[in-house]
């Protein structure tokens, strides 16, 4: 116990505020980290105030460029285990990736195709006159779009 005290005391720990105000991330945001098990901190006093080192806070950081990236915290996990287990994780990182542009790839064929479907109802409405203030029907071109779409 003598020998990790050591060892403690020589490397420079840091209590949660510190780190949080180190990183921009809220005490709270940490915290919900730690439960995730994304971090650890190094060591916890006997009043169980959290000290963590200065790989915590190159993991925070690591954590936040992911998320830059729409990384989730679940894939973040993924990687960090990687990691963990000796492996070199940027085989699982560009995999990720490649996923994510499929996905954005998808997404962009998806809003494409409702812009031209918008585009095509906003030329054939052109037109169209303006419907009776006093009719039941709120809006006919709403209610073409209705009855279009219920065909299918």
């Amino acid at each position: 116990m003598v020998h990790s005290q050591k060892a403690i005391s020589q490397t420079p720990l840091f209590k949660i505020g510190e780190i949080a105000q180190q990183t921009g991330l809220a005490v709270a945001t940490i915290r919900y980290y730690e439960s995730l098990g994304l971090i650890q901190p190094k060591h916890r006093s006997e009043s169980n105030y959290r000290y963590y080192d200065a790989d915590a806070i190159e993991r925070l950081q690591f954590i936040k460029k992911a998320q830059s990236l729409q990384f989730s915290l679940s894939e973040i996990q993924q990687i960090l285990n990687v990691r963990q287990h000796g492996n070199p994780a940027c085989p699982i990182v560009r995999e990720l990736l490649d996923g994510k542009i499929a996905q954005l790839e998808a997404q962009i064929a998806q809003m494409l195709a409702l812009k031209t479907e918008l585009e095509q109802y906003r030329n054939r409405w052109a037109g169209k006159p303006l419907d009776d203030p006093h009719s039941r029907e709120l809006c006919s071109l709403i209610a073409e779009v209705t009855a279009l779409n219920s065909d299918e």
